[in-house]
């Protein structure tokens, strides 16, 4: 009889050590199969790194707004009265 730790018990086995053979032949099995990686990528972690690649100014958006203000049409009464309701908003 072997022990092998302290739950480990097993009866009378041969000399040939069948369980000796078996390791052998599953660490070769292991051996030939060749590692693959992979990758997941979320679709949040995705959507960060489009966030990444946007320009700090919108500069289309500025020419714009720019263009509107010389022109005098950017500020107007609804565009205050929505501006004055955020801020309400906001304050209380």
């Amino acid at each position: 009889m072997q022990i092998y730790g302290p739950s480990g018990v097993h009866a009378a086995q041969s000399i040939s050590a069948p369980h000796t053979a078996r390791i052998a032949e599953s660490r070769q099995a292991h051996r030939t199969a060749a590692p693959q990686d992979e990758l997941a990528i979320s679709d949040v972690a995705q959507f960060v790194q489009q966030a990444h690649e946007l320009p700090d100014i919108r500069t289309d958006r500025v020419e714009s707004i720019r263009a509107q203000i010389a022109a005098g049409t950017y500020m107007t009464d609804g565009r205050l009265d929505v501006a004055l309701d955020r801020l309400l908003d906001e304050i209380g």
